[in-house]
């Protein structure tokens, strides 16, 4: 045993010395990787906020700080839901975004006709989100009528619109500004026989989104694992920053990637992978859908992370297919997508989901990576990223460390004394261990094979440098199963 350092060796009286240090007894034992969300979106034009990124951890907060109604806050809400069903530990942070100083809100109305014949109640329902009731009358005029409808409608502090009154007709306004603000859709239910009928003219003119860059900027050196964009898929731009970003994060010295979130609504296969299909190597961003969901996309999208991110932190080895992503409106049956049309989905870059008994459910979660002529795309599988995510971080647990930073580097046939002194054979040693924990965690397969092609080696020209190749195979996962079930008689 070595000698102990925690009293001097020329001490002479007598005393007893306890030094106490921390010592990694790990052993390679895997650590999963901790999720983190980044929500990336806008609060609402009349709240006064701070662009600084602030970990929330409830809707209300969210809310509180970002204006209620805002993008954030009904982002934050599918993810930190107040009955629970979310995230669970999983850290949300925001990344809030100003309104562009050229925006504009996006602004429709309704317009009450006909004459009352019995008193009706009725709602306003934006998004899936539904006003108070109110109630028309016999008897009652078009100014008391509007003067209800915004009463009802404002009364509900997570209305993405504020309405306001006219002579004839009713005023919503999104409560951010942008093009992402057009996905806000109206709809009238109550008793239409009752008399009075309503002209929706639906909210459009939101122009002008703000740049992501300040946000990204903002990240720094943290793990951010996933994130929300909350603006709309057509948004291009924000698309290229946030690709741009990730490819940095898949770097040697940065070894942080991540996986950004996009929602979209639309019904038609055509038209909602022309953006996906035409960005071919984009391994960061990724689409998620419910098609003719009258929910906001970004509340399509938060939703569906919430279950994405929790396996991801529970089980990062599984994929995805059969969460319920409950809380969100399925579409129409007839508008949602058969096989052949999911599979036509995902060779284009984009998720699907299914309806099942009108619970919108995860299928394949993809990301928009699709090369020319490649039949298994390296990146297509959010679940893959995760898989590589949780390499990277038990790898760095085991080589960045005091241990290994500025040990001595000595040939593996060469003895020594020092006990700090590191060898290309040990660098292989512990490569191994975690081989064998993401083995039995079920990351990894073929382990064996893995270790065996380890390779680690004092580099030639430079003797403070250890050079190693840990070649591995992902696991897979049971995505299509296919079965003979021959019969007879």
């Amino acid at each position: 045993m070595a000698s102990s350092t925690a009293v001097e060796i020329g001490a002479v009286a007598r005393v007893v010395g306890i030094k106490t240090a921390f010592k990694n007894f790990r052993g390679g034992r895997l650590v999963t990787l901790p999720q983190r969300i980044a929500v990336i979106g806008q609060g609402a034009t009349t709240t006064t906020y701070a662009t600084t990124k602030q970990q929330v951890s409830s809707a209300a907060e969210a809310g509180q700080k970002f204006g209620y109604g805002s993008p954030v806050h009904l982002a934050v809400a599918q993810l930190l839901p107040n009955n629970g069903d979310g995230v669970g530990s999983v850290p949300v942070t925001v990344y809030p975004l100003k309104d562009a100083v050229a925006a504009v809100a996006s602004v429709g109305d309704i317009t009450p006709t006909g004459t009352q014949l019995a008193a009706a109640a009725y709602r306003v329902v934006v998004n899936g989100i539904k006003s108070e009731q109110f109630v028309i009358k016999p008897g009652d005029l078009v100014v008391d009528i509007l003067a209800a409808m915004s009463i009802a409608i404002n009364a509900v502090l997570e209305m993405p619109v504020t309405a306001t009154t006219a002579a004839t007709k009713l005023t919503v306004t999104s409560k951010w500004k942008g093009a992402s603000a057009n996905g806000i859709r109206l709809v009238v239910e109550g008793d239409m026989t009752a008399g009075t009928t309503f002209a929706i003219t639906q909210p459009t003119g939101g122009l002008v989104n703000p740049s992501v860059q300040p946000a990204l900027d903002a990240i720094g050196n943290v793990w951010e694992t996933m994130a929300l964009n909350c603006l709309d898929i057509a948004d291009t731009t924000a698309l290229d920053a946030y690709s741009t970003f990730g490819d940095g994060r898949w770097g040697a010295l940065t070894r942080k990637p991540l996986v950004v979130f996009t929602g979209s609504t639309e019904s038609d296969v055509d038209a909602a992978t022309t953006i996906s299909d035409a960005r071919k190597t984009d391994r960061t961003n990724s689409q998620l859908i419910a098609p003719g969901s009258p929910n906001l996309p970004f509340v399509v999208a938060s939703r569906q992370l919430a279950r994405i991110a929790k396996v991801a932190n529970d089980n990062p080895p599984r994929d995805y297919g059969s969460q319920d992503a409950t809380g969100l409106i399925a579409g129409a049956d007839g508008v949602q997508w058969l096989y052949n049309l999911r599979d036509c989905a995902v060779k284009k870059g984009s998720s699907t989901t299914e309806s099942r008994d009108g619970v919108v459910t995860l299928s394949d979660t993809v990301t928009f990576y699709h090369p020319s002529g490649d039949p298994t795309p390296a990146y297509r599988y959010v679940c893959d990223i995760v898989k590589l995510q949780n390499i990277i971080f038990n790898v760095d647990l085991t080589f960045v460390t005091k241990a290994w930073d500025g040990a001595p580097l000595i040939p593996d046939d060469q003895p020594t004394v020092n006990p700090d002194a590191k060898k290309p054979k040990m660098a292989v040693a512990e490569a191994a261990a975690v081989i064998d924990q993401l083995g039995l965690n079920a990351l990894i397969s073929d382990p064996e094979t893995a270790k065996k092609s380890i390779q680690a080696e004092i580099d030639s020209e430079n003797p403070k440098r250890l050079n190693m190749v840990i070649p591995l195979q992902l696991s897979g996962n049971t995505n299509i199963i296919a079965i003979d079930l021959p019969f007879g008689f």
